[in-house]
């Protein structure tokens, strides 16, 4: 087996809790998980489950509490900010609202520019080319870099997002309920998409979603995650067909529910 991308190792992270002086909220306990080279992982569960803390700790935009997280070997798991920038390159994010994601003052070309910028990966003569192409790889045309968020659709917006996100030529990226906010139609349009890049560049990704049929259809691997902890991981299929805990049986139980009711005719 090949060396684990990533390394998750009894994760704890702690917020203040605003009703209780003094208090805390444990918002990710315990957790331990690893990623593999090329993987996609989803991380399911209900709104307050954790995923999306673990999400950003994973990119260290949390710190954490307890534990470590280790990076092709190497303790990130309190680096300062000067200690993790020759990191940040590796691990990118897209958000779910494509549109808050962005610079409502900079165009698109302005805002995939940016990243590119601040790596000092190409020179200033050679931007706009980096930039066309990191649109055409994302199935937007070059000319598209001259719009602002508000003259794109949610779904050539969030095309924009991943493509700002592949400039930098990522090995990890944490996906945080990235199709929630798109219509059916479009969000299957950005699955493929995100399955296309990954067959593409051979990145790893975490994939924060509570909607199960997503996960089913990206995901090699599904953790379940609920109220901070993680209760069960495994190969995709492995969890849907043979799940192993309460709480994953229930999610696919209502996931089951569902479905028998939008096939009983009205």
């Amino acid at each position: 087996m090949r060396d684990p991308l990533l390394s998750i190792e009894d994760l704890v992270v702690e917020f203040r809790d605003p009703h209780r002086p003094g208090g805390v909220l444990r918002a990710v306990d315990g957790v331990s998980l690893t990623i593999a080279p090329g993987e996609i992982l989803g991380l399911v569960g209900e709104s307050g489950s954790g995923k999306t803390t673990l999400g950003k700790t994973i990119l260290r935009l949390y710190e954490p509490r307890e534990g470590r997280l280790r990076l092709k070997g190497l303790d990130i798991t309190h680096l300062d900010e000067a200690g993790l920038r020759p990191h940040r390159r590796a691990m990118q994010m897209v958000f779910q609202d494509p549109l808050s994601s962005f610079n409502p003052r900079h165009t698109v070309g302005e805002a995939l520019a940016v990243p590119l910028r601040l790596h000092r990966l190409c020179a200033p003569s050679d931007l706009a080319a980096r930039v066309a192409r990191s649109l055409e790889e994302v199935g937007l045309r070059p000319d598209f870099a001259d719009r602002y968020p508000h003259q794109m659709s949610g779904g050539q917006l969030q095309r924009a997002a991943i493509g700002r996100a592949l400039t930098l030529s990522p090995e990890l990226i944490v996906a945080d309920e990235a199709v929630s906010k798109l219509d059916v139609s479009v969000r299957a349009q950005i699955l493929n998409l995100l399955r296309a890049v990954q067959a593409r560049t051979g990145l790893a990704m975490v994939f924060i979603t509570h909607d199960l049929h997503v996960a089913r259809f990206l995901c090699h691997r599904i953790a379940v995650m609920h109220f901070g902890k993680l209760l069960e991981i495994g190969p995709t299929e492995d969890v849907f067909q043979h799940p192993q805990h309460d709480y994953t049986r229930a999610l696919l139980g209502t996931l089951h529910a569902r479905e028998a009711r939008a096939r009983t005719p009205s």
